[in-house]
């Protein structure tokens, strides 16, 4: 079974037992949440979308972690102005546990 669904507003493809990073969802090591944003589902080749695919995906949260940080650098030439900040954006580390 796989589905497409929208998660913190990007689109995942997924399957059952796969693991994936996801834009920060709250929550603990261990702790279950549910996604019902499903776009998509293909079930053996019978497909849904829309209104029609009513699935929902659970997955386990197994933990929080933060992506490479990107460095943002302005400079005007000859004016003697720089500024330089980073960031790192925050994801959850998730495993589907099953498309219903």
């Amino acid at each position: 079974m796989l589905a497409v669904v929208k998660i913190g507003g990007q689109q995942f493809t997924v399957k059952n037992d796969q693991t994936l990073y996801v834009p920060h969802v709250e929550g603990k090591q261990g702790d279950k949440v549910e996604f019902s944003d499903v776009l998509l589902v293909n079930n053996d080749g019978n497909l849904s979308a829309g209104i029609e695919a009513k699935a929902t995906i659970k997955a386990e949260i197994l933990g929080q972690v933060k992506g490479d940080k990107v460095i943002a650098f302005k400079m005007k030439k000859r004016k003697g102005f720089r500024k330089k900040h980073g960031h790192r954006t925050h994801y959850t580390k998730i495993k589907i546990e099953s498309i219903a």
